[in-house]
């Protein structure tokens, strides 16, 4: 499964945004909510532009974005190793991942740090 981050997501007034500037794989299902988070940062951003006539925003877009893409990519990385079995794991890597599974089963911490990193962390805007 393959990854990529491309930093920064800006050079002078050119934006990249979604698989453009960064892909994660499927396992956390984060993609299009990476885009769709670019985007809106994006928005937001040109509205203080045009409205205020501040580029404060569209000057942070590339720091702001990539916030949130690195905790997705961190996330989609463990939700991999988690679920999917290396090729190449020992018997000690096997009963590890068993016991990451066991734990976020039974730690109402754990399912609450899963069921927040999975459903999305907050949108920062600054």
């Amino acid at each position: 499964m393959r990854s990529h981050v491309t930093e920064p997501m800006q050079h002078g007034r050119v934006f990249l945004a979604g698989d453009a500037a960064h892909i994660v794989p499927p396992t956390g299902a984060k993609g299009m909510n990476l885009a769709l988070a670019d985007v809106y940062v994006l928005a937001e951003a040109f509205s203080a532009f045009y409205k205020r006539n501040t580029s404060t925003q569209l000057d942070q877009y590339s720091a702001i974005c990539l916030r949130r893409v690195w905790k997705a990519q961190r996330f989609s990385w463990w939700m991999t190793s988690l679920l999917h079995p290396s090729d190449d794991a020992t018997a000690f890597d096997q009963r590890r991942q068993l016991a990451e599974l066991d734990y976020i089963t039974s730690s109402r911490t754990a399912a609450a740090s899963l069921a927040e990193n999975y459903v999305g962390l907050p949108m920062e805007l600054h």
